[in-house]
């Protein structure tokens, strides 16, 4: 009986399970942040004026995988222009600080630090964003540090005094904060 039971509950489960949408990749940058389509939602997206957004990434994952936070900057390009917003209406940019400034680096010095690894999986990602107009700041204050310099990273990377300075600027420039 609890067996029987237990299946018919499980059947409408499994039924939603599998008309979930699944994620897509997007247009703008089809190899990351890949979205998932949400129909009529409630919360209409803004399309007509600009999207302003800096995102503070101060931490990093494995060594063998791209930076999730880093990629969500991918999906949330993907998912705006697929939602209507024109591409130029996005402004971008990522402050990397903490840990993150590795995730930065060029595959001989990522190869360098990480002894297992034979490339930085964030080195497509990160050209990705950069061909998308995506401002990449990194805190000099935590990549000098770490004993990283402009030349140790990746070509579109630009310094700051600080992340605290960038994203001050950022912020007295209208840029909305996306913070982990």
């Amino acid at each position: 009986m609890l067996k029987k039971f237990l299946l018919l509950m499980l059947i409408p489960l499994s039924s939603f399970i599998t008309n979930a949408q699944k994620p897509e990749n997007g247009d703008l940058i089809p190899d990351f942040g890949k979205t998932i389509p949400i129909e009529s939602p409630d919360f209409k997206t803004d399309t007509l004026h600009d999207m302003k957004v800096v995102f503070d990434v101060g931490r990093s994952f494995e060594a063998s995988e791209v930076n999730k936070l880093i990629e969500t900057v991918a999906r949330y390009l993907n998912m705006h222009e697929k939602a209507g917003v024109h591409p130029e209406n996005m402004k971008v940019a990522i402050v990397v600080h903490g840990a993150a400034p590795n995730d930065l680096l060029l595959n001989e010095y990522y190869i360098q630090r990480f002894k297992d690894q034979t490339s930085n999986p964030n080195l497509p990602l990160l050209d990705a964003l950069a061909k998308n107009d995506v401002q990449i700041i990194v805190c000099g204050q935590s990549a000098t540090a770490k004993g990283i310099n402009k030349e140790m990273v990746h070509k579109d990377v630009q310094f700051a005094l600080s992340a605290m300075t960038a994203l001050v600027q950022l912020q007295n420039d209208n840029y909305r904060l996306i913070a982990f």
